[in-house]
C-alpha cells in the first residue's frame, strides 16, 4: 500500500516526473524475474532424468553433481522418472514451477521424436526453455556373442537376412534413439528384427548380457565397457568416420552409406522460466564441462562434451527433430 500512495502522489507532478515514473514502473514490473536470477540459487535444485538409473543420461549429471553443488552452494537431487519413452519424466518437469529449481536432463526422445510417434503428449516439447547440450554420444551395434556368432557387420547382415523375424533387438524404449536406429537399419540393410522395448538403456543392456535378446543399438557410454570385458561384441559404430579411439571398429556407413546415428544429453527448464536463469545455468554447465577431470570422465564413456548456449541448443534440437521425423516417416514407424 505504501508504494501505491507514493505513485498517486507523484502522478500529480510535472510531465517530466510522469515520464520518469513510467520508466520506474517498467523497471518495477521486470524486477521479480531479475531478482530471482540475481539471487538464484537459494535452495535445493532437482534434476529430473526421465530414464532409469545407470544409463548414460543418468550418469552424466551425476558426474557433474559434486562440482555444481560446490559452485552453487546448494544441494542437487537427481530424480529418475522413467516410462513412456521419457514422456513421464518430461511431463513432470514441464508442469514444475518456472523458478529454475527443477531441471530436465534428457536424451532426445521427449523433445525430438515423441511428437512424431505419439498421437498426443501431455506437454509441449517446444515450450521447454533450453539450457545446454551436455554431450553427444555415438551409437554402436552391440550383439550378445553367445547368440550371434558373426564377427563382422557383413556376416551379421547375412545371418539376419537368412533368419527374418528371428533376430531379437532390444531398444531403450519406443521412440528412443536405439529404437529409431534399429528401424532405420532394418530398412537400409533389408533385414527384419523382433523389437523388444525396455524402460531405458540400463535394463536393455542387462537383457542383452543375459541373452534374453540378440542385439542392441546403444550409445557407447556404458555399453562400450561391457564390450571391453567380453560380455558384448561391438560390430560397428554409427559415426561418419572411424573413431580414433576405436580404429579397428568399422562404421555402419562403410556398408550402409549415409548411416550416421548418435544420441545426446541436454538440459532444459520448464516453460516460462526466466531466460536469465537459463543463461546462468548454461554458463555454469559449460564451466563444469571445462574441468579436466569432468571432461575426461565424459570421454571415458565415449561422450564428447558440448556445452552449447541456449540459442545453439534450440537450433540443435530443431535440427534433430526434423532429421528423425524424416526417418520415422520413411520407415513408417508406428507405436502399437
Amino acid at each position: 500500500m505504501r508504494h501505491m500512495m507514493i505513485i498517486v502522489w507523484v502522478l500529480r507532478g510535472s510531465p517530466g516526473i510522469q515520464l520518469s515514473l513510467g520508466l520506474a514502473l517498467t523497471a518495477l514490473i521486470t524486477t521479480p524475474a531479475e531478482i530471482r536470477a540475481q539471487d538464484y540459487p537459494t535452495q535445493t535444485i532437482k534434476i529430473i532424468v526421465p530414464y532409469p538409473a545407470g544409463g548414460i543420461t543418468d550418469v552424466l549429471p551425476r558426474i557433474m553433481q559434486e562440482w555444481l553443488t560446490k559452485k552453487w552452494g546448494q544441494p542437487i537431487v537427481v530424480e529418475n522418472k522413467p516410462g513412456a519413452g521419457g514422456n513421464i519424466g518430461a511431463e513432470a518437469a514441464f508442469k514444475s514451477d518456472a523458478d529454475g529449481y527443477t531441471l530436465l536432463v534428457t536424451a532426445p526422445s521427449p523433445l525430438t521424436v515423441n511428437q512424431s510417434l505419439y498421437p498426443k503428449l501431455a506437454f509441449e516439447p517446444e515450450q521447454f526453455v533450453p539450457v545446454s547440450i551436455l554431450a553427444t554420444i555415438p551409437t554402436g551395434l552391440f550383439v550378445n556373442p553367445n547368440k550371434i556368432k558373426a564377427n563382422t557387420l557383413a556376416e551379421f547382415i547375412a545371418y539376419a537376412r537368412a533368419n527374418p523375424g528371428k533376430v531379437t533387438a532390444a531398444t531403450q524404449g519406443n521412440g528412443s534413439t536405439s529404437h529409431l536406429t534399429s528401424e532405420w537399419f532394418q530398412m537400409a540393410a533389408g533385414v527384419k528384427f523382433v523389437q523388444v522395448p525396455y524402460r531405458g538403456s540400463a535394463p536393455a543392456l542387462q537383457g542383452l548380457v543375459a541373452g534374453d535378446v540378440d542385439l542392441l543399438f546403444d550409445n557407447l557410454g556404458v555399453s562400450l565397457k561391457l564390450a571391453d570385458e567380453g560380455k558384448l561384441k561391438l560390430l560397428a559404430v554409427a559415426t561418419e568416420k572411424r573413431m580414433p579411439s576405436l580404429p579397428n571398429v568399422p562404421t555402419l556407413a562403410e556398408s550402409l552409406p549415409g548411416f550416421v546415428s548418435a544420441t545426446w544429453v541436454g538440459v532444459f527448464l520448464p516453460p516460462k522460466t526466466p531466460r536469465s536463469i537459463a543463461d546462468f545455468l548454461s554458463k555454469d554447465f559449460a564451466a563444469a564441462l571445462a574441468q579436466p577431470d569432468i571432461a575426461q570422465k565424459f570421454r571415458d564413456r565415449a561422450c564428447e562434451p558440448m556445452a552449447s548456449t541456449p540459442a545453439a541448443t534450440t537450433a540443435f534440437v530443431q535440427s534433430e527433430a526434423a532429421r528423425w521425423k524424416k526417418v520415422i516417416q520413411t520407415a513408417g514407424i508406428k507405436l502399437e
